[in-house]
């Protein structure tokens, strides 16, 4: 992504998450907020408070002068102008929406950003991801990424921990309707563990040092999920993988899920790879 592309996109990324946050804000801490009100393209259940962040993300995107594709958990995917599409962005208008409903600290969005390139041949994957930003709306820090130029918190640098003592690192992971055999090992290895729920701003806690790592195995991980902090963690020095200690290789679309390991460093990656592949 050169300069020019860099600062079109990263503006477009911010118009979006600031006129989202702005957009959802009367329903934070509203049972409203929390109200069904359609099945969404991936499947799962759409709430009002979703539905309000993805118009405005949509609304926003509509007024960018470049083509473009979105892909949007709830809508799936939308072509915005007559040309070819020059980029596909990839949006979790809301990560955390039970959070942001019971106004718990944690939930946000997900911005990713991939171009799309004449010489690029077949369907664009993660892999393809050149800008990633995640804002904690609870926080108001952002996360962001550029391939190959490093990760930032608010504009500084972001480390990961160097920790590589498994008894001594705090776990992020993502447990519902999980095997808990699959897992119960590993969390009585560790020091800590977290539960938020808002897996994009966890993927971001690894990558600032918050977090030493974080796992979810059900292979029910979502793409759009993931597609800008995954990117952030890498950026930062941090390791991704698939359960089986594959890089990240899904398509960009709604329907696309994975596992995940992703770890401050590939010492305790290599750790909870050996626990979770002895069971």
């Amino acid at each position: 992504m050169n300069g020019a592309d860099q600062k079109f996109w990263g503006e477009v990324c911010h118009d979006l998450i600031e006129e989202s946050q702005r957009a959802i804000s009367p329903l934070i801490g509203s049972p409203r907020g929390g109200e069904i009100v359609k099945m969404g393209a991936d499947g799962t259940p759409t709430t009002l408070i979703d539905q309000v962040a993805e118009n405005k993300v949509l609304e926003v995107l509509k007024r960018v002068n470049r083509p473009l594709t979105l892909i949007s958990e709830e809508i799936g995917e939308v072509r915005i102008g007559d040309s070819p599409s020059e980029a596909i962005l990839v949006v979790d208008p809301l990560d955390g929406t039970s959070n942001a409903v019971k106004n718990i600290p944690a939930y946000g969005i997900s911005v990713a950003v991939a171009p799309i390139t004449p010489d690029k041949e077949g369907p664009l994957t993660i892999q393809d991801i050149q800008m990633g930003v995640v804002k904690n709306y609870a926080t108001d820090d952002i996360y962001s990424a550029v391939k190959g130029k490093g990760a930032f918190l608010n504009g500084n640098d972001l480390l990961p921990s160097l920790k590589q003592d498994l008894s001594q690192i705090s776990l992020g992971a993502y447990v519902y309707r999980m095997d808990m055999g699959k897992i119960e090992i590993l969390c009585k290895s560790v020091r800590r563990m977290r539960i938020l729920g808002a897996v994009a701003i966890e993927l971001a806690y690894v990558a600032d040092g918050t977090y030493d790592a974080f796992v979810d195995v059900r292979n029910n991980l979502r793409m759009v999920d993931i597609a800008a902090a995954k990117l952030i963690l890498e950026e930062s020095g941090g390791k991704v993988t698939d359960s089986n200690g594959a890089p990240l290789n899904g398509r960009l679309n709604v329907l696309e899920k994975t596992s995940i390991i992703a770890t401050c460093n590939a010492v305790i990656h290599g750790k909870i790879r050996d626990i979770l592949e002895g069971i």
